[in-house]
């Protein structure tokens, strides 16, 4: 696949930046895009205060290794179930990327939706269209300048502090963070640094940096050529159709040599988020936002042409061939996703809602006083679901052995867990040859039972 780099306009020569301000467009993709922004911001936003079985839909409690998710919890132990999901996110990415190009760059990546739906918005609200933003540079520092820049600025750093906190929530319970902000910075040094810092990213990157994580930083963008194949649908340019290029004639002239629909309005280039002028071809700075084709197909309604001059098509139908959605690539990334998500819901689906081990501690194995030899064991139980839950513990001894512990059940709260000490006492002259002792733990709300043995040790027995 050919990507021009010659058309690189984000970055002068120089290496300078060139401040761009994209035309407002209206149409049917940027308002479904609109759509989708609004959905994937009020998701982010309800992540952590929407309750999905007693905890936030999404809680990531790092420090004690809790996480909750859509009303599962997980602990440390299932850190590997996270790598299927991951690679399963990232083969879907592969394989949507192969197929239909560059979508989650255009319509859902968090770069895109917060620029587009939220800090863009904004800089119209306080400094107007295109026509007049271009001129602000050039304008004197007035009162009201001053005033819409400052506004402009502030409004930024609101939202970056509001969505820096809202990153924050994922991390602390939204009750602990609201209590915390209320008790100021010096009584939470380290959340405070941590929700300072990601404002700053936030607004620096949005208020300054913008296309340029995309052009410069984004790895995504540098893997197209490796991504796409001529037959993926890109967002691309017409030429037969369009070229050669001009103005819009007003009386049509026998002498005049032929036209094609484009009248170079460059209306495709101005609308653009990084400035690329989408008729040179197809190229890494394209985000595939579609903005160039609901403004090129609001000037074709206005010279009566067809609409499609730019459109989502792959490089073969521009060419005017054939494009194949099944093809290789295709057949891959499915089998790497159909495998990633089938260890996923493995993974899931052998998941248990409580844990329970039977460990002996370090140390001396046994205690011998008179008569009797005492063996003490721990059991380790981790309850695994998403609500509190009571445990009945009982332990079956051989005829002439004993058992001893605190309690007989024990309650747990969501992904908490506990040490129990059982104590075994043997009489020395009625020991077995193979002492086995087995220990049940019942969850009193599902009935759900386990077994654990242990092998009780002593001086000439097997140790087991």
């Amino acid at each position: 696949m050919t990507i021009h780099p010659s058309t690189l306009t984000a970055i002068r020569p120089d290496g300078k930046r060139p401040a761009i301000h994209p035309l407002d467009v209206r149409g049917r993709f940027i308002t479904a895009r609109r759509i989708v922004f609004a959905i994937l911001i009020a998701i982010y936003v309800a992540a952590p205060l929407v309750h999905i079985g007693g905890h936030p839909a999404i809680h990531l409690d790092v420090g004690a290794r809790k996480f909750f998710l859509l009303g599962k919890s997980f602990n440390a132990q299932d850190v590997w179930i996270l790598l299927f999901l991951l690679t399963g996110a990232l083969f879907t990415l592969l394989f949507v990327t192969a197929w239909r190009g560059r979508v989650w760059c255009g319509w859902a990546c968090p770069q895109t939706v917060f620029l587009e739906a939220i800090y863009r918005p904004i800089e119209r609200l306080f400094e107007g269209p295109r026509s007049r933003r271009l001129k602000l540079p050039q304008m004197p520092w007035t009162l009201t300048r001053v005033l819409r820049t400052g506004g402009k600025h502030l409004s930024y750093f609101i939202v970056s502090v509001l969505l820096s906190h809202v990153a924050l929530a994922l991390f602390l319970p939204f009750s602990e963070l609201a209590l915390m902000i209320g008790q100021g910075p010096v009584a939470h040094p380290v959340p405070f640094m941590w929700a300072a810092g990601v404002t700053a990213v936030l607004y620096f990157n949005f208020a300054w940096f913008r296309e340029q994580f995309c052009v410069v930083l984004c790895p995504y963008g540098r893997l197209q050529s490796l991504l796409h194949d001529p037959h993926s649908i890109v967002i691309g340019y017409d030429q037969s159709r369009g070229e050669p290029r001009g103005p819009l004639r007003k009386e049509a002239n026998p002498d005049d040599a032929p036209r094609g629909d484009c009248i170079d309005c460059k209306k495709c280039v101005h609308v653009c988020p990084t400035a690329i002028d989408i008729r040179v071809g197809f190229q890494m700075e394209c985000l595939a936002c579609a903005q160039c084709i609901d403004v090129c197909d609001e000037v074709m309604d206005k010279i009566e042409k067809p609409r499609g001059l730019i459109r989502y098509a792959s490089l073969e139908q521009f060419a005017g061939r054939k494009t194949r959605v099944l093809r290789p690539r295709l057949y891959l990334y499915a089998v790497l996703v159909v495998i990633a998500l089938g260890g996923l819901s493995f993974g899931l689906g052998g998941r248990v809602l409580f844990e329970a081990n039977v460990y002996r501690p370090p140390g001396v194995p046994w205690v011998i006083e008179g008569d009797e030899i005492r063996n003490q064991v721990q059991l380790h139980l981790v309850n695994k679901s998403t609500t509190p839950r009571t445990y009945s513990i009982r332990v079956e001894t051989p005829e002439g052995m004993k058992a001893r512990f605190e309690a007989e059940s024990l309650q747990l709260k969501s992904l908490e867990d506990s040490y129990l000490p059982l104590i075994l006492i043997s009489n020395r002259a009625t020991l077995p040859l193979d002492p086995t002792v087995q220990v049940y733990i019942r969850d009193t709300s599902t009935g759900e039972e386990r077994m654990r043995e242990v092998g009780f040790v002593a001086p000439g027995l097997k140790r087991r």
